[in-house]
């Protein structure tokens, strides 16, 4: 008999399992993506400025890794950089997003992947509102919104779709 539940040791301290998809749910989570969202989440690309669906959500709710359903930001920490891109200035648990250094196109930046399925989500920069000081500048369609009141998403099945 398989044994269900979570490893303790995998959970964030919000209480979402961080195990990776293994190779079958990865398949079927990628198998889902389209066109536009695999270019961004697998291949690390970044959609185009200011044509985003989620630079103007301002409805109460969460964000979450369009790929494996993680909670990655909350509403509240949502604001206008100006710059195109939905900017938060903290994830819902620091530990549902993590910090790769990026040496692409000359630069070097602090890419942001999600700590569950290892998408790019985008990248965080040290220009943001107190009290962080932190922009994490994420492409929407690295992202679902659920309003406040609605069930998560959980496309692997951990029980982590709670309101």
């Amino acid at each position: 008999m398989t044994n269900l539940a979570p490893d303790t040791a995998n959970l964030s301290p919000s209480g979402y399992d961080l195990t990776p998809p293994d190779d079958a749910e990865r398949s079927r989570l990628e198998a889902d993506l389209n066109d536009e969202e695999r270019r961004v989440l697998l291949a690390h690309g970044t959609e185009a400025p200011f044509c985003g669906t989620l630079l103007g959500e301002k409805r109460v709710g969460v964000f979450c890794c369009r790929e494996c359903g993680l909670p990655l930001f909350k509403q509240d920490t949502k604001f206008e950089s100006g710059t195109g891109w939905p900017s938060f200035s903290q994830p819902v648990d620091e530990a549902h997003v993590k910090a790769i250094t990026d040496r692409s196109y000359g630069m070097v930046r602090t890419e942001t992947r999600c700590a569950r399925c290892d998408s790019h989500q985008g990248h965080v920069f040290p220009d943001g509102p107190p009290p962080s000081g932190l922009r994490y500048c994420i492409n929407s369609v690295a992202l679902t919104f659920v309003a406040e009141g609605e069930a998560l998403p959980d496309p692997l099945g951990r029980g982590d779709g709670r309101a």
